[in-house]
């Protein structure tokens, strides 16, 4: 009786093993492999990353994921100033020196959950409307609180959005044409060039990737 309660255990201990080897090569090996190999011959962007090229063919980001167009930081500043020659994206999650994430990192991905009546969150909506007004305002054209749209003033829920509304795009064309010796109407066209339409004309709302705008914007400077 022993031997065969021994015998039978050894047998269920090796189909369980064989089970597990099987399993570690089909799950573990040859479908990973084969997902990577369709998704590389079906959507070669999306699977390495929705990657963006500039002109020379340089990677500079990922459509999928925002970043900031900063100036060199300072010495004693905590939080670079914009660049306000490049069209700016919206906050990231949070919008004052002490908050979650003010530069797109990745790992820091989450919203404020903050209320609507926060007091820190109305203190950094205001204090970032003043922002867009001051730095979007030129000699010829002057920004107004009505004209500033919500995704000026607050982050996404992810706080990492490539995405900014055409409003907020276009509020950008006057400081964007200033700073780079272009015409309005040059940085107009740009902007409506660069406008996603609705997902099939119905699913969400028309947006412009930041930086698809500032790639192209580049090159026609350069050009």
């Amino acid at each position: 009786m022993a031997n065969n309660s021994v015998g039978n255990t050894w047998r269920i201990l090796w189909a369980g093993l064989r089970a597990l080897l099987v399993l570690t090569v089909v799950c573990g090996v040859l479908y990973p492999l084969a997902v990577t190999g369709i998704a590389q011959v079906a959507f070669p962007g999306k699977a390495n990353g929705s990657e963006i090229q500039d002109a020379s063919g340089k990677v500079v980001g990922s459509e999928l994921i925002g970043q900031r167009y900063d100036l060199p930081l300072k010495d004693g500043e905590e939080t670079a100033a914009p660049d306000l020659k490049w069209f700016q994206p919206r906050p990231s999650n949070g919008l004052g020196s002490n908050s979650v994430n003010t530069r797109y990192k990745l790992i820091l991905s989450g919203a404020t959950n903050r209320s609507g009546d926060n007091a820190d969150l109305i203190r950094w909506v205001k204090d970032a409307k003043a922002a867009v007004i001051k730095g979007n305002s030129t000699a010829g054209h002057q920004v107004k609180p009505s004209d500033i749209p919500a995704d000026a003033v607050t982050s996404s829920g992810s706080g990492l959005d490539p995405h900014i509304s055409p409003e907020y795009a276009k509020l950008q064309v006057h400081r964007v044409a200033e700073k780079n010796h272009l015409t309005v109407a040059q940085v107009n066209r740009l902007v409506a060039d660069h406008t996603d339409d609705r997902v099939l004309g119905f699913i969400g709302e028309p947006r412009v990737n930041v930086l698809r705008l500032n790639v192209a914007l580049k090159e026609l400077t350069q050009g």
